[in-house]
Formats: C-alpha cells, sequence, structure tokens
C-alpha cells in the first residue's frame, strides 16, 4: 500500500494525487512492477524502513506492507 509521509501526519495518495498531472487516470501515482513511475527512489537509513520515494511534487511516497 502507498501511503504519503508528512511531517506529523500519513496521507493517502488519493488525497494529493488525484490533482497532480503525473498521477495516472485513477488519481493513483503511476506504480508499476514495484516502481514509482513520477518519482524516483530515496535512499532508506536503516534496512527495516519500507521503499521510500520522492515524487515529482516534492512529497516523500513510502510503499508499506
Amino acid at each position: 500500500m502507498l501511503v504519503i509521509l508528512m511531517d506529523e501526519q500519513i496521507l493517502s495518495p488519493a488525497c494529493v494525487c488525484q490533482t497532480c498531472l503525473l498521477a495516472d487516470q485513477s488519481g493513483q501515482p503511476r506504480w508499476r512492477q514495484g516502481k514509482l513511475g513520477c518519482g524516483h527512489a530515496v535512499r532508506k537509513l536503516t534496512p527495516q524502513q519500507p521503499e521510500q520515494y520522492e515524487c515529482e511534487m516534492g512529497f516523500r511516497i513510502a510503499n508499506v506492507e
């Protein structure tokens, strides 16, 4: 499940991505084959952290299982 990480909040991508020009037709991040197509991977600080990405709009997105 993809979530958007803010300073003190965790948001659903539907709250943010639906107005993004890079989102897919359903207003979700472009998630394909385990990679974010509308952003880039961010290096994890610890192996326990989930995969994190930074979208083109500057939001931090995590893949939480």
